[in-house]
């Protein structure tokens, strides 16, 4: 089967909220967060665009969430929406409380986390980067 992993665009802030996302998870980045400025053609780009994030990767459990910044100076444009969450499934009622209380922080809860009436845990935010998340706990997914 293959594995799904959120892969996340930012406007200069990739390594702002990695950092704050591995403040939240733990854990270290995979290798470097790499800049757009070691990357070859990039000569001529400003000192601002150097230092945006080509890629960062950060393992949660046995998957990873990954970013880059876009590079307006290549045209890129970021239009944040709510068409991508990244849907975390912790393994206990504490775990899902923990995530979602640091990753919610600064930002605007849409749904919280409450029992829901198809049976699981659930609550859903945008965190203070304009990230959507949902977190999902049911006992059943961890047997």
């Amino acid at each position: 089967m293959a594995k799904l992993n959120p892969y996340l665009n930012f406007d200069g802030k990739a390594e702002e909220a990695f950092n704050f996302y591995k403040s939240i998870f733990g854990g270290e980045f995979l290798g470097e967060i790499h800049k757009m400025g070691n990357a070859p053609g990039t000569e001529n780009l400003s000192d601002e665009a150097k230092n945006r994030v080509m890629h960062v990767a950060l393992p949660v459990g046995k998957d990873l969430l990954m970013a880059s910044d876009i590079v307006p100076e290549f045209g890129q444009s970021l239009t944040v929406g709510n068409n991508n969450y990244v849907s975390i499934f912790p393994d206990s009622r504490e775990e899902a409380e923990r995530l979602f209380k640091g990753l919610s922080e600064g930002g605007n809860v849409e749904m919280p986390l409450e029992d829901q009436f198809w049976g699981d845990y659930f609550g859903s935010f945008k965190d203070k980067y304009n990230v959507h998340w949902m977190v999902n706990y049911n006992e059943e997914y961890t047997k």
